[in-house]
């Protein structure tokens, strides 16, 4: 069986792995389990903008404001995506340092982002009717 030093040099990232103490496992499962939670959410966020892209291609006429919406939607996407990686890292790092977790940087560019889509979205139902 391996030891506590060996566990540590094969885990990966090896740096966040080599400060501090092992926190209670719980506290890193349910970080793990958050950090697929902004995963999915980044894949839902993505697929609505291939959704309303899609509708964009098959409609009788191309509307800026669905493409407008369609890569807003992709952004938030791929801007969820890059940082749950960096926000795992941040709470593992404060959960092994005995530190207050960080405060959570990207919910509200997502809630006030997703908000400005669906007042996006309201409006293309009002123009287009589609």
């Amino acid at each position: 069986m391996a030891t506590d030093g060996e566990e540590r040099s094969t885990r990966w990232p090896r740096r966040l792995y080599e400060e501090g103490d092992e926190p209670d496992p719980r506290f890193t499962l349910a970080n793990e389990r958050t950090f697929l939670a902004w995963i999915r959410t980044s894949l839902a966020l993505m697929a609505g903008g291939v959704g309303v892209e899609a509708l964009n291609a098959v409609a009788a006429e191309r509307s800026p404001i669905r493409t407008v919406l369609a890569v807003a939607l992709l952004l938030a996407g791929v801007l969820c995506s890059a940082t749950a990686f960096t926000r795992w890292v941040a709470t593992e790092r404060a959960l092994r340092r005995g530190r207050p977790l960080p405060a959570p940087r990207l919910a509200p560019v997502l809630g006030y982002g997703l908000g400005v889509v669906g007042v996006l979205a309201c409006v293309l139902l009002f123009v287009t009717g589609f």
